[in-house]
């Protein structure tokens, strides 16, 4: 197993880290802690870090050049090749009131998250370094040209999903096999499964955060899909060419149930035996299918406004897929009910 070096700087910086992560993913902070011990300050780590690149590519204030020059120096950062003290002193100032509190807060912090990263082991510290690596090259030109009129065609937005999800599927199908020599035998299985597990909570939240995002003057959504439907994403706006964003939206839905199914392949091929793993996947999986059903029977998504699983729908998954955790056939059928309603691609 490689777990992290336990001294007393990790203990300190893991529970930093801990008080961290609830202000920049309230998700992560619910399903992280199901994970074993020796799994929880890693890929919490990861986690803040990957955060910390998105936060350098969200803030308004920065320009693009501003914007690349600290993600280079930000991998340099996680691979030990730059002291973290001078990137924290020289980003910080910079970021706006539109950046989050806690976002603030993290990238003052940084100093301490990298040297967790530090701390880990050798397998552990190179799935991490790899993740941020190719988020910070690939996620960056995806950003900056995103409009209005949505992404090219869905070859673009699987690239788009590769880089800030299905990279991040990789770098916890390494950490897992890392873990667990017998979750290492099963990379065969996992490791062409990891993409497409990212690729649907993401494709996901694309679908849910439509409305969202464009008011942000963004939209992920693929032109050639809606095209055929006979929606100009450029000008599209709630209420207004529903039946087309409908049935556009049927598609893109179709897409992510499908991947989502590879996720409860993927979920099912870890040991049952490791059933904090299950639930940190499970979990994560329940909430996209709900959200996805949610969105596909609302007539008020059309309209614009918000899409979110109630709390009693949020604790149901949480209580029902941990007292199955261990049973594949019923973990198959309880998926196969839930996602029933939801159209699958051709």
């Amino acid at each position: 197993m490689d777990g992290p070096r336990h001294t007393g700087q990790d203990t300190e910086g893991a529970a930093l880290q801990e008080l961290l992560l609830p202000g920049v993913s309230r998700t992560f902070a619910l399903t992280i802690p199901q994970l074993p011990p020796a799994l929880r300050t890693p890929i919490t780590n990861a986690y803040l870090l990957c955060r910390a690149a998105d936060t350098i590519e969200d803030e308004v204030s920065l320009t693009a050049e501003q914007k690349q020059h600290f993600h280079a120096r930000f991998v340099a950062v996680v691979e030990g090749r730059e002291a973290p003290d001078a990137f924290a002193t020289d980003l910080a100032p910079l970021l706006s009131a539109a950046t989050l509190d806690a976002e603030h807060e993290l990238i003052r912090q940084t100093p301490r998250v990298v040297a967790v990263t530090h701390g880990l082991g050798e397998r552990q510290r190179a799935a991490i370094e790899r993740c941020v690596r190719i988020m910070c090259a690939g996620m960056p030109p995806f950003q900056r040209r995103t409009r209005l009129g949505g992404l090219a065609d869905v070859g673009e937005l699987n690239q788009y999903c590769y880089y800030v999800a299905g990279v991040v599927g990789e770098m916890l199908t390494d950490l897992f096999c890392a873990y667990s020599p017998a979750i290492d035998a099963r990379r065969p299985v996992l490791a062409p499964l990891a993409t497409s597990f990212g690729q649907g909570l993401q494709m996901t939240n694309i679908v849910k955060d439509l409305w969202a995002d464009r008011q942000r003057g963004i939209c992920w959504y693929p032109r050639d899909v809606f095209r055929r439907t006979g929606v100009d994403l450029e000008t599209l706006a709630p209420g207004r060419d529903s039946e087309g964003l409908a049935a556009g939206l049927e598609e893109l839905i179709g897409m992510a149930h499908g991947h989502l199914r590879d996720a409860l392949t993927y979920t099912l091929a870890i040991p049952p035996a490791e059933t904090g793993i299950r639930r940190f996947c499970l979990w994560a999986l329940g909430l996209a299918v709900l959200t996805l059903r949610k969105v596909y029977r609302s007539a008020d998504f059309l309209a614009g406004r918000s899409v979110k699983v109630s709390r009693r729908m949020v604790r149901a998954t949480v209580v029902t897929t941990s007292l199955l955790v261990r049973n594949d056939g019923v973990l198959t059928r309880l998926f196969d009910w839930a996602a029933s309603p939801l159209p699958r691609c051709s």
